[in-house]
């Protein structure tokens, strides 16, 4: 064959269309007389072979009143070789007339001699075929589904106009090429991997999902059904396979923007549970930050002008420079662009033409969908910082402000790198929402932390540095706030010189927190240093202390109160409403002493006892209050038994002693503040310096 092909061989078997249409062919001679007659005209007209040869067809097939006619059309097709097509009434064998739709020609053989082909075939059959292919034909062109037939080779063989429309190619630019070669930047190994497969085992592929871009739509992912059908012949010989592409763009955009939708009401609902689940400025920005990556961004940062973290009002004039702390960066992978992000905690100076510094002094969020390089100079704190945005790939930006009752905190700097999607109007609405929630939080915060500041330091200022020297005593002390989830409390402790060389050992805790609570702490504190100096017995001072306590706000309070006298190693303790002290003496276990609780101060009407217990050098005496011990998964009975194994080494330093149990017995998250004071009793000489008695 030219060009090198092979021979087509075609199948032994019936060809499909020629058997549903039983085309009969007869020869006739010049003469009209039947020479040649198919099994098909046996079976069309009724009559056998052996009836027909050598018959004139005429006398045969035709009926009397149409004899003329015929052999004039006879005449005329044997003359001209012109051919006659049409549709002619037949007489069949039984009696019975036929419509037969006919196709005459002339022949001529090598001796030069003519004949007539005649073609026949059932005018209904034909009729019906041909409204077939004409419905067939009209609804593959008009057809909005794209259709297409491939060989067993994969190359098109025809392609329709809504096909040719979906592909962004003309149909005739199909035909005998691949998908390759034709669309060669979807998944052409999946697609035929497909269609293959569909060519081997007969089973089709209904409604599969592709999403990919065409030359139709090369800016937009469109996203179609496709099924896969392998085609037969009447034989059951393989022809190929067909194609049918149905456009589901919008109903694929629709359940994307569903999904999109329901996952952005997921995140608005747990941002509303996760962020501002403390008063911790750094952990809320850190919410916020965890929240937005990786939905909405790839790296996140929390910014905060530095005025607001220091409890200022915040306020930038056009022109101003913007001094802002990194409070919180996350992102979604490793990236060079958090080289780019300030350390957290650190001040960064960022000029008037940033858009950061935009963003906060004007309280507008500012978005660049598609970022430049010339972008990237006004992201980025210098040009070090825009040529790390530039390496990891920072193609979208989005700032927007923090604002809580009306003042700009800062701003929530969004990126994208990985993401390949720009920052899209949706994405803002969903950004300006968490920015919202997260400023009320992170306003709560800061208001909270400098209110707390301020409360640790009037309690610290309202508490000794240092216990002064007692003598006969070693004294070790700690005072620690409540975490940072909770307000500062009214825990204190003093160590009192008295008279006589004695010394006064006080632990106390003002029940509830804040600056209010610290302040009457103070109160009484410095009410405990008076009465203490009239040298009254514990339990005196306590009655005292209820009548003053009774009188500030409804204040209530608990104290324990012990005087200690070198001379005669005894020591006097008074409790009201306190837990008790522990004792430790050497070579025996610690044990809590047996002292009447009393009441709370505050409660009034009940009186006070004084117990004395021996203090001997190497004794010591553990004055705590309760928020060393309790918790709200264990009972108390087991803490103050920890706490008494924990003192099991009457040995230790007693600065390593205080810091040990507040090492094992803190929590963390514990929501009360601890006033610690342990005192050793040493060897005193009156009239020199003590020590200390292992």
């Amino acid at each position: 064959m030219a060009g090198g092909e092979e021979p087509v061989r075609g199948s032994a078997g019936p060809s499909g269309l020629l058997d549903v249409l039983g085309v009969a062919a007869v020869l006739l001679d010049a003469q009209g007389r039947i020479v040649l007659w198919s099994p098909q005209a046996e079976e069309l007209f009724g009559y056998t072979a052996q009836d027909a040869l050598g018959q004139y067809a005429a006398r045969v097939l035709v009926h009397e009143k149409h004899l003329d006619v015929v052999t004039k059309l006879f005449a005329d097709v044997m003359a001209t070789g012109s051919g006659w097509a049409g549709a002619f009434p037949v007489r069949h064998k039984d009696g019975g007339v036929r419509l037969v739709e006919f196709r005459n020609m002339r022949l001529l053989n090598d001796r030069g001699d003519f004949y007539a082909l005649g073609l026949a075939a059932d005018r209904a059959a034909v009729r019906q075929v041909e409204r077939d292919v004409a419905l067939s034909m009209q609804m593959v062109t008009q057809s909005p589904i794209g259709l297409a037939v491939l060989d067993t080779d994969l190359r098109f063989v025809s392609v329709n106009p809504a096909l040719a429309q979906i592909n962004g190619v003309p149909a005739e630019d199909h035909i005998g090429r691949t998908f390759h070669e034709v669309l060669p930047f979807l998944d052409i190994d999946a697609i035929e991997s497909a269609l293959r497969r569909v060519l081997m085992t007969g089973r089709p592929l209904i409604e599969r999902s592709a999403v990919g871009r065409t030359p139709a739509d090369p800016g937009e992912d469109h996203a179609w059904s496709v099924s896969y059908y392998r085609l037969e012949d009447a034989a059951g010989a393989v022809l190929g396979v067909a194609i049918s592409v149905l456009d589901v763009t919008e109903r694929h955009r629709a359940g994307v923007e569903a999904e999109t939708a329901r996952r952005r009401l997921a995140l608005i609902a747990d941002a509303s549970a996760r962020i501002g689940t403390t008063l911790d400025l750094n952990r809320t920005a850190r919410e916020l930050a965890d929240i937005a990556v990786p939905e909405l961004a790839d790296i996140a940062t929390v910014d905060l002008l530095d005025t607001v973290v220091e409890g200022r009002r915040s306020g930038l004039s056009s022109g101003d420079a913007a001094v802002i702390r990194a409070v919180a960066v996350q992102a979604g992978h490793p990236t060079e662009a958090l080289k780019a992000a300030d350390p957290e905690g650190q001040l960064a100076w960022y000029p008037a033409d940033r858009l950061v510094t935009e963003c906060v002094r004007t309280g507008l969020p500012v978005m660049v969908r598609h970022v430049t390089d010339q972008d990237l100079r006004r992201i980025a704190r210098d040009e070090q910082a825009a040529a790390h945005l530039a390496r990891a790939g920072i193609h979208s930006y989005l700032a927007v402000p923090l604002i809580a009752r009306g003042e700009v905190l800062g701003a929530l700097d969004l990126k994208r790198s990985r993401n390949p999607r720009p920052f899209s109007e949706d994405d803002l609405v969903l950004a300006r929402e968490l920015a919202s929630r997260a400023a009320v939080a992170i306003d709560n915060a800061r208001w909270y932390q400098n209110a707390r500041n301020t409360a640790v330091t009037l309690q610290r200022s309202l508490l000794p540095e240092r216990p002064p020297a007692a003598p006969g005593l070693e004294v070790a002390s700690r005072y620690q706030p409540a975490g940072a989830a909770s307000e500062v409390g009214g825990d204190w402790f003093d160590v009192i010189p008295l008279e006589g060389d004695k010394s006064a050992l006080v632990v106390g805790d003002v029940m509830g927190s804040g600056i209010d609570a610290a302040a009457t702490m103070g109160r009484l504190r410095t009410a405990t240093s008076t009465l203490a100096s009239l040298n009254l017995a514990p339990a005196t001072l306590l009655e005292h202390l209820d009548k003053i306590t009774e009188g500030l706000d409804h204040y209530i309070a608990t104290c324990v109160y012990a005087v200690y006298d070198p001379h005669t190693q005894r020591c006097e303790i008074a409790r009201a409403g306190h837990l008790p002290p522990a004792l430790v003496r050497p070579g025996r276990p610690p044990e809590l002493l047996d002292l009447p609780t009393g009441v709370p101060l505050g409660v009034g009407g009940v009186p006070f006892s004084t117990t004395t217990v021996d203090l001997r050098p190497g004794d010591q005496l553990v004055l705590y209050t309760d928020g060393l011990v309790e918790t709200r998964q264990h009972s108390l009975d087991e803490r103050l038994s920890t706490l008494l194994w924990l003192l099991n080494e009457p040995g230790r330093p007693l600065d390593d002693t205080c810091d040990h149990l507040l090492r094992a017995l803190r929590h963390p998250d514990n929501h009360d503040d601890v006033a610690l004071l342990i005192a050793r009793a040493r060897r005193w000489n009156p009239s020199g310096p003590s020590s200390p008695t292992q």
